[in-house]
């Protein structure tokens, strides 16, 4: 069988939507990099797969308004994990819509990550990244998640500081008590004005043990300006928030 017909078989497998390099078809073929290259380029010149970016291809799921693109997942996945090691996550602007903090889609993707670079193009995508002091595990990507929405409450868009403080109330009080214990210590690595909110919905809800964890963590004459968390959480003021 050609190596082009073998490639095309290969990818006849492989989900709509998932992107691929030509390392994940090769196996056997190590030593014809160059014909599995060459027919892949062939195969999205001809529209049988799309190019995501150089050297990235996938395979596009049609609908009646026309082809899909991956999921941002899998636009970044390199980013987000090298030989099954988690290195990063999909945050901020990626993320506010699933976590109910914005009806808005962005096509900004930002991936928070230890070790950050400077943004840059894929396809129509601005990749950016966040520091996160943290390390990143699997079990702590949801907290560091919410976490990272009351660090950027404020460039949150198509919302206000109150409604978002409205939500993450909510989000927070949902969790469970192992995660509301988790989510202080990790909170702990936040600048102040996100531990400052967090207690303060802590206190809010009840969680008084928490949330003075997070109090001795604050210089008790430091204010925090986040107009409109007042009107969402009424301890707000004991946690200096303006």
């Amino acid at each position: 069988m050609s190596t082009t017909n073998t490639i095309g078989n290969r990818i006849n497998k492989l989900p709509e939507g998932y992107v691929f390099t030509y390392s994940d078809l090769i196996d056997d073929l190590g030593n014809k990099k160059e014909a599995v290259i060459k027919a892949l380029n062939r195969m999205a010149s001809s529209g049988k797969i799309s190019k995501l970016t150089k050297g990235k291809y996938y395979k596009p799921e049609a609908t009646i308004f026309g082809d899909l693109q991956p999921i941002q997942y899998q636009i970044v996945k390199d980013l987000l994990e090298n030989d099954g090691q988690v290195i990063g996550y999909l945050t901020g602007f990626s993320i506010y819509n699933k976590l109910g903090l914005t009806t808005q889609v962005s096509n900004v993707i930002q991936i928070g990550k230890n070790d950050i670079r400077a943004q840059f193009k894929r396809e129509r995508f601005t990749i950016s990244f966040i520091r996160q002091k943290n390390s990143i595990t699997k079990e702590a990507i949801p907290l560091l998640q919410i976490l990272d929405a009351f660090r950027y409450i404020k460039k949150i868009p198509d919302t206000s500081v109150f409604l978002a403080s409205k939500r993450l109330l909510a989000i927070v009080k949902e969790l469970s008590e192992s995660d509301k214990t988790r989510i202080v210590k990790l909170a702990l690595k936040y600048p102040p004005a996100t531990r400052a909110l967090l207690g303060a919905i802590l206190e809010e809800i009840g969680e008084q043990e928490l949330a003075e964890s997070l109090r001795k963590s604050l210089n008790p004459i430091t204010e925090y300006k986040l107009s409109g968390v007042g009107k969402a959480i009424s301890s707000s003021t004991k946690w200096n928030i303006q």
